[in-house]
């Protein structure tokens, strides 16, 4: 069910869930979260599928904030707010808000998306482009307990990573660190059965992928072994290779979803190492709502005096 408001307020929005809800039979206990994504329209469709594949595994409610240019001089000089309510089958598990803001309104996005937050429910922020420089200190990031960025979408992703690591604060994480997830998770479990001492490292990208770099800040961090860049033709992350005095445990993979795995003294063996939609990263990011102190250390490219120094 699609309901349709112009020129509106956050109270007819909320009575227009209600209506939605009514009408086809669905409570909003089910709901565990609020998720704002802060787009532009360009985006909003994209950011709003993942999203709503999301909701199958997290149901929540998902308010898009869409800041739109005036497209004549009445809307120049007026401020106002359009809003699209989904519930039912057009917004999967979940309820959906599209908000449209023209004008002042639009510097004051957190005013009208603060009334339609789920009460005591935890809230998330996602910006799919365009995040602002410090997210915890953004108006809307302020309402969040998680924070999610995404340093791919941007022109200088490595200058945007430098930016995070300035303005980091427990609760931010970006899906340049959740796309590495598999890759962290088969490196540990690679030095789980090698068992030696790591003296090198090596991180294969293409050029200037955020990805590539928080892995090598990881590994220096957890190996406290020099890491090398080297790019490559891609696409993202393509290879890790780690020196030991045995020979390389090496992670290969050029293209496709597989990848190959080689540990000394050990045949190669073939791994499934795909890259994951937006929806799945979405989804992991949901599954915990606590500061990510992983996502801090390899940011940093340090560890606390507390962090054992393996992977």
């Amino acid at each position: 069910m699609r309901i349709d408001l112009t020129d509106t307020t956050a109270s007819k929005i909320n009575k227009a869930l209600v209506q939605g809800r009514r009408a086809i039979g669905t409570p909003a206990v089910g709901m565990v979260l609020t998720m704002v994504i802060v787009t532009d329209e360009e985006n909003a469709y994209d950011s709003m599928k993942a999203a709503e594949e999301a909701s199958h595994e997290h149901p929540s409610r998902t308010l898009v904030v869409v800041k739109r240019h005036a497209r004549t001089s009445r809307d120049r000089t007026r401020s106002h707010l359009d809003a699209e309510v989904r519930v039912g089958s057009e917004a999967g598990t979940g309820e959906t808000v599209v908000l449209r803001m023209y004008g002042e309104v639009s510097d004051h996005a957190d005013s009208v998306v603060l009334p339609l937050l789920l009460p005591d429910a935890p809230v998330v922020v996602w910006w799919p482009v365009d995040a602002p420089e410090n997210p915890a200190k953004d108006p809307l990031g302020a309402l969040a307990q998680r924070r999610i960025t995404d340093m791919y979408a941007v022109e200088h992703p490595l200058q945007a990573l430098e930016d995070r690591a300035r303005s980091y604060a427990p609760g931010d994480t970006d899906l340049a660190w959740t796309r590495l997830t598999p890759w962290r998770s088969m490196l540990a479990a690679a030095l789980d059965q090698a068992r030696l001492e790591i003296t090198s490292a090596v991180v294969e990208s293409e050029p200037e992928n955020p990805s590539a770099e928080l892995l090598a800040r990881w590994l220096e961090a957890r190996l406290h072994v020099p890491v090398e860049r080297v790019d490559t033709a891609g696409p993202v992350v393509t290879g890790v290779r780690l020196g030991t005095a045995s020979g390389e445990i090496v992670i290969d993979r050029p293209e496709g979803p597989l990848a190959t795995l080689t540990l000394p003294d050990q045949p190669p063996r073939t791994l499934a190492l795909k890259v994951r939609p937006t929806s799945e990263l979405i989804a992991e990011e949901l599954r915990r709502l606590d500061a990510d102190e992983m996502y801090a250390i390899a940011l940093r490219g340090e560890a606390t005096e507390e962090t054992p120094a393996h992977v």
